[in-house]
């Protein structure tokens, strides 16, 4: 695996632990595919720094676990402003 991989991977899970940050706001601040971000948190950060990556995946598991309320919220939101105007 090339370094700059290596450090990308470190730099992701330190970023989805500090901002307990989604996949999708991951990848959109260190501008790749929501793909790369999950391949880098479960495939290759396991082989370089496995509690880094388990540290990182339950963050992960708990925005999956939550990202249903999230979707009701904004669908709510979004109706209540038709309805405003």
């Amino acid at each position: 695996m090339k370094d700059y991989i290596e450090e990308r991977a470190v730099e992701i899970a330190y970023y989805i632990i500090e901002h307990k940050a989604t996949v999708r706001q991951t990848a959109k601040a260190f501008g790749v595919s929501k793909s790369t971000i999950h391949k880098d948190v479960t495939e290759r950060l396991l082989q370089i720094n496995p509690s880094l990556a388990a540290e990182a995946r339950k963050v992960l598991d708990l925005n999956k676990s939550e990202r249903h309320i999230r979707g009701g919220l904004a669908t709510r939101e979004k109706y209540l402003h038709l309805e405003r105007r």
